[in-house]
């Protein structure tokens, strides 16, 4: 590591004496935050005193997502690394050309995404699209919007929806069945779409089931979820909210009209719900930051998704709710500050 340090030192030597290469600085700075931290504090006011940096949060989201992402590995192969390391390595090279341009550092906010990314696309998918679609979701998602911490929706999820209707043929024509070579275009919620067919829920919870990679195993998606509600990285109003709104939105369909809304506790287990609701909704810049607003959120969410699934003609209703709800964040914070404020006056 000290040869490691001395040659990071050697090259911002050779950048701080060349102008030309100065844009290349936040590349060095890059590396230099990844193996020795940083020292370094918020440039602009307000500076809040906490423990948790942005490293440290990022860290906390690998950790809860570790059971899902192992899971995968086990059920789907090896195939499953390579998928992730494409999202690293061009995602990542996205963020460090947009630095390189702004001539500002590189966040760590892409740690995140370049795991959720590949976690939320069906096992099958070709490595050249996983590529495409990580650097469209950087891209489009985030740096167009000037970067982490600025951008208006999840940019995995924006890479997940553009490849799905870029290629729609790869989410609808094959699926890998966990822990088998069994290949199928049968996901459950297209199951109940066609047949009304239902698994049995605990192959749902785990993880025999087809779909996302991220999403089959449901025991290791909640586990991690109630993990980051413990150390108070994901605030707990989003996910039960949401969780609690499909419950409830699900369980007065069904029983209106069985036909076209599918049972609740199906409803809860089918599909990304589990990883949208803890993984995706959460995330503290496309969010709400009021508590009251956290809450409408999650409620709006709900009914969204399952309005999605049972009323409209696509299967899953997870991405395009909370994409929906991200453009749609600022509002409800606003209308709650001005409740609030009102409520003051008087």
């Amino acid at each position: 590591m000290k040869i490691l340090k001395l040659a990071i030192y050697k090259t911002y030597a050779i950048i701080n004496s060349n102008k030309h290469l100065k844009r290349f600085k936040p590349v060095v700075e890059a590396a230099d935050e990844f193996f020795f931290g940083t020292d370094k504090v918020t440039l602009f006011t307000p500076h809040i005193e906490d423990g948790i940096d942005i490293k440290r949060y990022m860290s906390f989201v690998i950790i809860g997502l570790l059971p899902a992402t192992i899971a995968s590995i086990y059920f789907f192969g090896p195939r499953v690394i390579a998928m992730i390391a494409v999202s690293y390595i061009f995602g990542g090279l996205t963020e460090v050309v947009f630095s390189a341009v702004r001539r500002k550092p590189v966040h760590e906010g892409f740690l995140v995404t370049g795991l959720i990314f590949p976690l939320v696309l069906p096992p099958l998918v070709p490595l050249w699209m996983v590529a495409l679609g990580v650097v469209f979701g950087v891209m489009f998602g985030k740096e167009v919007f000037g970067g982490t911490g600025r951008n208006i929706f999840n940019p995995a999820l924006v890479g997940r929806v553009f490849v799905s209707l870029a290629f729609p043929s790869v989410f609808s024509a094959s699926w890998k069945m966990p822990l088998s070579d069994t290949i199928t275009s049968a996901t459950p919620l297209v199951g109940f779409k066609s047949a009304h067919a239902i698994p049995d829920l605990y192959s749902l919870l785990l993880g025999s089931q087809p779909g996302s990679i991220g999403e089959v195993f449901r025991i290791g998606i909640i586990a991690g979820g109630i993990f980051l509600i413990l150390v108070k990285i994901i605030d707990w109003r989003i996910p039960l909210s949401y969780l609690g709104m499909v419950f409830i939105f699900a369980s007065l369909g069904n029983k209106m009209n069985p036909e076209v809304f599918a049972p609740a506790a199906f409803q809860l287990l089918a599909g990304g719900l589990l990883f949208g609701a803890f993984f995706m909704a959460t995330d503290p810049v496309t969010s709400p930051f009021t508590k009251a607003g956290r809450w409408v959120y999650g409620i709006l969410l709900g009914v969204i998704t399952v309005s999605i699934r049972s009323l409209s003609g696509f299967v899953e209703g997870v991405m395009f709710s909370i994409l929906l709800m991200n453009a749609f964040a600022p509002l409800i914070d606003t209308i709650v500050v001005n409740l609030r404020f009102k409520e003051i006056r008087k």
